[in-house]
């Protein structure tokens, strides 16, 4: 059992609702076997991370700079309570010489593909035409397609890109995946691939495919890597799912695109500014579906994560490297 240490938790800045169950449990779980305190905004910063060991940021959003030159040289980890690091200044965390770990994919992939699974299968249905019909008093109507035999591209083959191809697989649909890295015939065959490729032949895949669901990192390489030019290659029928990142996709492109009838729809959980602007056209069309940024928020996805951060706290007591450095 290791010695207890000293851990601060940033909650996330101004969102008290976000508390629970994220909040709560990490409280829970780290301090069972350590001393836990809450950063309080409204009191001095300073003497909050006086032998603080570890600092556990909600999601990166908490973390400031004059926290870090705070803590430089005091703090042995800096663990963020979830993936991205896009909006986290990490070069002056490391120019702070504060190691910093996130929470990985595989604690949220589930939770991301079942979201985006839902919007493959509304969109595929017709849901929100179904819903306008019914509340018209019809019945019977839209015929929707199915989804046996259409093609579905996964832009980005990691976790939570591998969980949606498992859950797409037994409804039928052709399943191909892209990714920077070599997807090997073991891979191929346990998911159940048509094909796996590398980036050179993405536009060859959103060109065919019926849906194209994108899983990838946010970074320089992938901003905006669903642009107007690839848009502008989908099908009339097809549909465009985001379960990742906002900024993965050219919003006004994406916009002008249906608007315009180019596409057949879209899923959208993410968005390059948050909230977004709701006078926009699309947040009225009965193919797109929208939900807010909540694609990764289940209470599996929290304990996970806690445990994660709960398990670093251990391994920092123990005086050995934490997991998930960034």
């Amino acid at each position: 059992m290791p010695s207890a240490i000293n851990v601060l938790f940033l909650p996330h800045p101004g969102e008290h609702g976000l508390f629970d169950p994220w909040g709560k449990d990490v409280v829970e779980l780290v301090s069972a076997r350590h001393n836990l305190r809450q950063y309080d905004a409204d009191q001095p910063m300073a003497p909050q991370f006086e032998n603080i060991d570890v600092v556990v940021d909600h999601g990166g959003s908490a973390g400031t700079t004059e926290m870090a030159d705070i803590a430089a040289g005091k703090v042995k980890l800096w663990q963020i309570l979830g993936q991205g690091t896009d909006h986290f200044d990490l070069e002056y965390w490391r120019n702070k010489n504060i190691p910093v770990s996130n929470c990985p994919g595989q604690f949220s992939a589930a939770a991301l593909s079942e979201c985006a699974m839902m919007f493959i299968l509304m969109l595929a249905r017709q849901y929100q035409d179904c819903r306008a019909n019914l509340d018209a008093g019809g019945f019977y109507e839209p015929t929707a397609s199915g989804l046996e035999g259409l093609k579905l591209s996964i832009i980005g083959f990691g976790a939570s890109g591998i969980e949606l191809a498992k859950r797409a697989l037994p409804f039928g649909l052709e399943l191909h995946a892209v990714d920077v890295r070599t997807i090997d015939e073991v891979e191929i065959r346990k998911y159940g691939l048509k094909s796996a490729v590398g980036a050179e032949r993405m536009d060859d895949l959103i060109a065919s495919s019926d849906f194209v669901s994108v899983h990838l990192h946010l970074n320089n390489e992938t901003r905006h890597i669903i642009d107007d030019r690839r848009i502008r290659l989908m099908k009339p029928t097809a549909f465009l799912v985001n379960v990742a990142r906002g900024e993965l996709v050219d919003e006004s492109a994406l916009s002008a695109a249906l608007v315009e009838g180019r596409i057949g729809g879209a899923g959208i959980d993410v968005f390059g500014q948050e909230p977004p602007d709701l006078s926009q056209p699309i947040f009225q069309m009965p193919n797109v579906v929208i939900t807010p940024h909540i694609a990764g928020s289940t209470k599996v996805t929290s304990r996970n994560r806690a445990g994660a951060a709960a398990e670093n706290v251990d391994r920092i007591a123990n005086g050995l490297d934490p997991l998930y450095r960034v």
